[in-house]
């Protein structure tokens, strides 16, 4: 096989959010399994994949670097890159489809790595809550994959994606964070208890609640978030007799004694720290901040913040086990409160 010939079969999607060093590995294994490879072609040099792909040269040689960790090439002084093993065979190829990147995002996605290892191909993909570019990706990709890990969540449009996650095979079809009712047949899925969870946490945070008397969740208006979980906030405020508001914005909102917020997004977090800060209220005696969603940094913001969150890792994890095992089930992701200062 010539040179230029094997170069064309590296793809290199400017939508994926795969690493393009990952690309050009993947792209090399697939063409393998086809049977488009065979031991003894000539891998172009990292030079002309470099201009030809019109990538960077590190990108280029840190692929080289992982396919000849793997024994799929070989490096031959002033001869450069050849095939040498291709009875190499990955077993799953995975199409992981998120709806944006985050730090709990990237939690699920380090798992599912760590856990899957050298045995997966990974494309992955995001489509920033937008339906249309959700539709797009999945319509044009689905041939060659033996599993599709997709979390589904929108600002609009998204009432009728479970016509679209039907057209998957279910056997191969995992799907995480949101449960999708619409979706018909049995397939996995990895999902979150949002109305369950949140009334819980509150509820093992009652003690450290009592001191207040008004809880408000700050809920961005136009928000992908579930509409469970203010389900949820309102079931426990009213069970257990608090004064409770939703909140749109926080921008406007006044801080009183007594208040405890909720924020969903970490801008939100910034903006009530900001508008808490200039008046004489205590964080965690006079007001009381809960925050969505573990991150390291809210360990120690105000001596720690209190959270409610998912467990991604595991959720990640999770998702691996069930690839590998083939199981058609549903799995619920731990919740948990971590109470500290602020509340």
């Amino acid at each position: 096989m010539k040179k230029q010939r094997l170069l064309d079969l590296i793809q290199i999607d400017p939508y994926s959010s795969t690493s393009k060093y990952l690309q050009i590995v993947n792209s090399i294994l697939k063409e393998i399994e086809k049977g488009n490879i065979q031991a003894g072609d000539s891998m172009p040099s990292i030079n002309e994949a470099s201009i030809m792909l019109d990538i960077a040269r590190d990108t280029v040689e840190r692929g080289y670097k992982q396919l000849r960790e793997l024994g799929v090439i070989k490096a031959v002084p002033r001869r450069g890159y050849f095939i040498e093993h291709t009875e190499f065979k990955r077993q799953l190829r995975v199409f992981l489809l998120f709806n944006k990147l985050s730090a709990p995002k990237k939690a699920v996605y380090d798992a599912l790595i760590n856990e899957l290892g050298d045995i997966a191909s990974i494309d992955f993909y995001i489509y920033n809550n937008d339906f249309h570019l959700f539709k797009r990706l999945l319509s044009g990709n689905k041939d060659h994959y033996t599993h599709y890990v997709i979390i589904p969540h929108f600002i609009d449009g998204g009432e009728r994606a479970y016509e679209v996650i039907d057209t998957i095979p279910k056997d191969k079809l995992v799907l995480l964070d949101k449960s999708l009712p619409e979706v018909k047949g049995q397939y996995s899925s990895v999902y979150i208890d949002y109305e369950n969870d949140i009334y819980d946490a509150m509820t093992e945070a009652l003690g450290s609640l009592a001191r207040y008397h008004t809880i408000k969740l700050i809920f961005p208006d136009n928000s992908y978030f579930p509409k469970e979980i203010k389900k949820g906030f309102k079931h426990f405020c009213q069970d257990n007799a608090f004064n409770y508001k939703i909140i749109g914005s926080i921008e406007n909102e006044p801080v009183k004694e007594g208040d405890v917020f909720i924020n969903m997004l970490e801008d939100d977090l910034v903006t009530l720290i900001e508008k808490i800060k200039p008046t004489s209220l205590k964080i965690g005696e006079q007001v009381g901040i809960i925050s969505y969603n573990e991150t390291p940094a809210k360990r120690v913001i105000l001596n720690g913040i209190t959270t409610i969150s998912s467990d991604f890792y595991e959720m990640g994890a999770m998702t691996a086990q069930t690839i590998l095992s083939g199981s058609l089930q549903r799995q619920k992701v731990p919740f948990r409160l971590t109470l500290r200062p602020s509340l």
